[in-house]
């Protein structure tokens, strides 16, 4: 798929996700069967760049092309010199956020409240995309503020005239959060409106419902969350059965453990031992969500002290696993509690 002027495997894309997409887990999806992984958000605040987390946000080192790096905030000079520094640092493609609901972010105006402001949105725009014209400029947003304000399609057309090469939307609101299930309608209608590639994002979490998302929206692409959470390899199912209307084999138990024990052994890489060691939880409760015997297996690996007795944990248990079945086996009662 050829996408602002980069080459991609195909027209799966991973969702920005604060605290998710950092590297490990980008390069890992990439890895998996996406076409394109965007960054976690890093902030137009200059005054928090030289900050651990800033500087470990930007750290692209050795991930597959193209890299896209997603900005957020509410001031138009300071989000034009956020994407000046990050093209300078190595970034390929700028994403806007102006699609996340969190209220830290929303009660600065930044991330899916400035959809309430349809004029700043349009300025915010215009200087990103003159700070740097040498490098494609994306857009991702949601279906409006709330189920009464949903201006998506004017946001989008505003996002076609400043020069944003393509946009992805969540088909909710703001206020909706998370919850309920997706819409796709508005989607469809931005895709009838613009020439500009549309990304449709929500509630994709098979290949049966990717292709219905694409064939009902018309989209060019999906971009995949939450779904992708401890499930990385659904990118590949999802490429499979695109192309051949088939499904792949399940993952069998010995694969998955492999894939986890290296996604742990990046993150610790990555964050250093005593950031991996927290940060590899979450990942760890996302594989294991669902799996008989995961709730008690969580709740003891997350009293663990140390690096070697966490991945020790983890080898265990899915060596347990694997002797009972070649396959996962999941339990409603404990899909429940994770």
């Amino acid at each position: 798929m050829e996408f602002v002027g980069f080459q991609l495997r195909n027209n799966l894309f991973v969702a920005p996700m604060a605290g998710v997409t950092d590297r490990p887990f980008r390069q890992l999806c990439k890895k998996m069967g996406a076409g394109l992984a965007v960054s976690e958000m890093v902030t137009s605040n200059s005054l928090l760049y030289g900050s651990a987390k800033t500087i470990r946000r930007a750290n692209h080192t050795g991930e597959v092309a193209p890299i896209s790096v997603q900005i957020a905030g509410a001031e138009p000079a300071m989000m034009a010199e956020a994407a000046r520094h990050n093209v300078d640092n190595g970034a390929q493609i700028i994403d806007i956020n102006m699609g996340c609901p969190a209220k830290k972010i929303c009660n600065v105006m930044a991330g899916s409240a400035l959809m309430q402001d349809e004029a700043l949105v349009g300025r915010i725009l215009d200087a990103v995309v003159a700070a740097v014209p040498n490098t494609p400029v994306t857009l991702k947003f949601r279906t409006g503020w709330n189920l009464a304000n949903r201006n998506a399609p004017n946001i989008a057309r505003i996002a076609e005239s400043a020069g944003i090469r393509a946009v992805a939307i969540h088909g909710r609101t703001r206020c909706q959060q998370y919850t309920g299930e997706a819409e796709y309608d508005t989607i469809s209608l931005i895709k009838t409106l613009i020439k500009i590639p549309v990304i449709a994002n929500g509630d994709i979490t098979t290949p049966e419902k990717a292709k219905f998302v694409l064939d009902t929206t018309g989209a060019d692409g999906i971009m995949i969350g939450r779904a992708a959470q401890g499930r990385p390899w659904l990118f590949r199912e999802i490429e499979h059965f695109l192309k051949t209307g088939e499904h792949l084999p399940p993952a069998k138990v010995t694969e998955i453990h492999a894939i986890l024990q290296a996604h742990l052994e990046d993150l610790y890489e990555f964050y250093g031992m005593e950031t991996g060691f927290r940060v590899a939880r979450k990942h760890i409760a996302w594989y294991t969500r669902g799996l008989v015997g995961s709730a008690s297996f969580r709740h003891y690996m997350n009293q663990l002290p140390s690096v070697e007795q966490q991945m020790q944990a983890v080898n265990d248990f899915f060596c347990q696993q694997a002797a009972e079945s070649e396959h996962l086996k999941y339990n409603s009662e404990e899909a429940l509690a994770a």
